[in-house]
């Protein structure tokens, strides 16, 4: 059976690369086997020392998706659960406000319904520079509300993390409990036909007002 994906998404410096571990270790805990796979942006900008042009785009996003598809299908070492920091959605959201280039939505957008939970991190933790990849806490607010059309648009469900310190991975598992709990009822983990928000605290589908005010 292939592994459950929890996707991690949202605008730089939003805390995804350290709920992403502080998750896997979570449900590590849980007794869990758990397949942490960092962005392929990062590896990227590493390798070649810049970030990515506009025709590098589309490689970069096939190649995030793939590694989370591999790790999802392992057959040698299987696990129970990919934490993948961030998708194809990303790179088509970046690429759409860089470049304005829009045409790597729909493949994005079916690429990312690999994903059996979407955590979209809210914006209430201070910016901080990290090397290339990041351009200014003015990129945060525009990133955040492009995913969000992008996924209220295709109608993919997701759950906002919000919280400081502990309280991010405690709303973090709340979300998880949530999509259990979906689970033993018989209800299909990917929603389709319409938007279903589950609120990272309460697991309200349509609670967001445990967080801060925009």
């Amino acid at each position: 059976m292939a592994a459950l994906v929890i996707a991690l998404i949202g605008a730089e410096s939003t805390g995804k690369s350290t709920l992403a571990r502080e998750l896997t270790v979570s449900l590590e805990a849980d007794g869990l086997v758990v397949a942490h796979l960092d962005e392929y942006l990062r590896t990227f900008c590493d390798l070649h020392g810049r970030t990515p042009r506009q025709d590098e785009q589309v490689h970069i996003a096939a190649e995030q998706t793939r590694r989370i598809a591999a790790a999802r299908d392992a057959r040698l070492l299987p696990v129970d659960v990919v934490v993948a920091d961030t998708t194809a959605l990303m790179t088509a959201v970046y690429s759409d406000y860089v470049f304005g280039d829009t045409t790597l939505y729909p493949q994005a957008l079916a690429d990312h319904r690999q994903a059996d939970l979407t955590l979209l991190m809210a914006l209430d933790l201070p910016w901080i520079a990290d090397g290339l990849q990041r351009d200014g806490p003015q990129v945060q607010q525009p990133v955040d509300q492009m995913l969000r059309r992008a996924l209220l648009g295709a109608g993919v469900g997701f759950s906002v993390i919000g919280g400081v310190g502990p309280q991010r991975l405690a709303n973090a598992r709340a979300a998880w409990a949530a999509v259990q709990r979906q689970a033993a009822a018989g209800t299909p983990h990917r929603p389709t036909g319409g938007w279903r928000h589950h609120c990272g605290r309460c697991g309200d589908p349509f609670c967001e007002q445990h967080l801060f005010s925009r």
